[in-house]
C-alpha cells in the first residue's frame, strides 16, 4: 500500500530536520519506506503501518502548525500517546516553564503524568533511568512555583555518596569537596534562569543547593524541595528527610533504583521507602522506564539492556 501527502514548508523543514532524524525515526519505529522529496511525503508498506505511520504524521503536521518542534523523540511520544488513548497535544501544550523561548514541556504520557502527579500532590517520588526527564522537569515545576509566589523558597539536595571516587581526596574545603555532587543541579537552574536572577535568588536564600546531610534537624515550611539521586540514601537518610516537611511544602524524590552507589550489603532508602509508603495518601509514585529517555537514542537501548540484564541474572539489592 502506498499514501502521498502534500506538507507545508514548515512541516517538511521539521520532518528533514537534524539529518533526517525524524524520518529514519518513523522508518525505524513503523515498519515503512517513507520518503520526502520537497513537499511531498510518500509511506509504503503493509496496510496495518502505512495506517499507523498516517497517524503519526498527522499528529507530527498539527504539532508543527501549533508551533510545537519536533524531533526523533517526538515519534516515540506521538506513539505512545496514540497506544494510551492521550491526545498528544495535551502532552505537548502543557508547558512548565518558558525561559528566553525556549519551552519545558512533557514529551512522553509518562512525564505527564508526573507533572501532574507533582502538582496534585505533596510528595511525589520520580523512580527511572537516566534521562528521563525526573529531575529536570521537578526543577522547571519548582522555579514556576517561586516566580509565581506559590513558595518562598527552592531548596535542591543530594547525598554526597561517591561513584568510585572519594571525597577526601578532592582538593579544598567541604563546600569544595561536595560541589561536583551538586554541580548538575547548578547546570539545570542556568539552563532555567538568567545568571544574575539566580545569583540573586541564592544570596536571598530563595534558592539553596546542599548535600543532604545538611538537611537534618530543619523543618522546611513553604517550600518546593528536590531530593535528587535518592537511590544513594540510606532507609535512615530517607526517613530523616521525608521528616523535613513543614506546612506549605511540596516534596519531589528523584533516583534510578538500577544505579545504586552505596555499599553492596547497605540497602537503598528509595527501594525500601515504595513498601513503606506506597499506600498513603497524598504521595504519588511515578516509574519511568527505557521507553521515557529522551536523550540519545542509543540510551534507550542501553538501559534496556542492563535492565534484562539484572533480570536475567537477579542482581538485586537488600531492602
Amino acid at each position: 500500500m502506498q499514501e502521498v501527502l502534500d506538507v507545508s514548508n514548515d512541516v517538511a523543514a521539521e520532518l528533514a530536520g537534524v539529518g533526517d532524524g525524524v524520518l529514519d525515526a518513523l522508518r525505524d519505529r513503523l515498519h515503512c519506506t517513507i520518503l520526502l522529496r520537497g513537499n511531498r511525503l510518500t509511506i509504503e508498506g503493509e496496510r496495518v503501518h502505512v495506517s499507523e505511520a498516517r497517524a503519526v504524521v498527522d499528529e507530527l503536521v498539527e504539532l508543527v502548525e501549533g508551533g510545537h518542534e519536533i524531533g526523533p523523540g517526538t515519534v516515540d511520544a506521538v506513539l505512545g500517546a496514540i497506544d494510551q488513548a492521550h491526545d498528544v497535544r495535551e502532552i505537548f501544550e502543557d508547558v512548565v516553564w518558558r525561559h528566553r523561548g525556549k519551552k519545558i514541556a512533557p514529551k512522553t504520557v509518562n512525564q505527564k503524568h508526573y507533572v501532574d502527579a507533582i502538582r496534585n500532590h505533596t510528595v511525589t517520588f520520580a523512580i527511572g533511568p537516566a534521562g528521563t526527564g525526573k529531575t529536570y522537569l521537578a526543577m522547571a515545576l519548582a522555579v514556576r512555583a517561586l516566580s509565581e509566589r506559590e513558595v518562598g523558597r527552592i531548596i535542591l539536595t543530594r547525598p554526597a555518596v561517591e561513584a568510585g571516587e572519594r571525597l577526601g581526596f578532592l582538593p579544598g574545603d567541604m563546600l569544595a569537596k561536595v560541589d561536583p555532587y551538586l554541580r548538575p543541579l547548578f547546570d539545570a537552574l542556568y539552563d532555567m534562569l538568567d545568571a544574575d536572577r539566580l545569583t540573586s535568588y541564592m544570596e536571598k536564600g530563595a534558592i539553596e543547593v546542599a548535600p543532604l546531610a545538611f538537611m537534618r534537624g530543619r523543618t522546611l515550611n513553604d517550600s518546593f524541595i528536590i531530593l535528587d539521586e535518592a537511590q544513594n540514601t540510606s532507609p535512615e537518610q530517607m526517613q530523616m528527610f521525608l521528616t523535613r516537611l513543614g506546612f506549605g511544602s511540596k516534596v519531589v524524590v528523584t533516583g534510578d533504583d538500577t544505579q545504586i552507589d552505596l555499599p553492596r550489603e547497605q540497602a537503598s532508602g528509595l527501594v525500601s521507602v515504595q513498601d513503606i509508603l506506597g499506600t498513603i495518601d497524598g504521595i504519588a509514585f511515578i516509574r519511568f522506564g527505557h521507553e521515557d529517555v529522551v536523550r540519545h537514542k542509543l540510551v534507550q537501548r542501553i538501559v534496556e539492556a542492563y535492565r534484562r540484564h539484572s533480570e536475567a541474572t537477579g542482581a538485586d539489592r537488600p531492602r
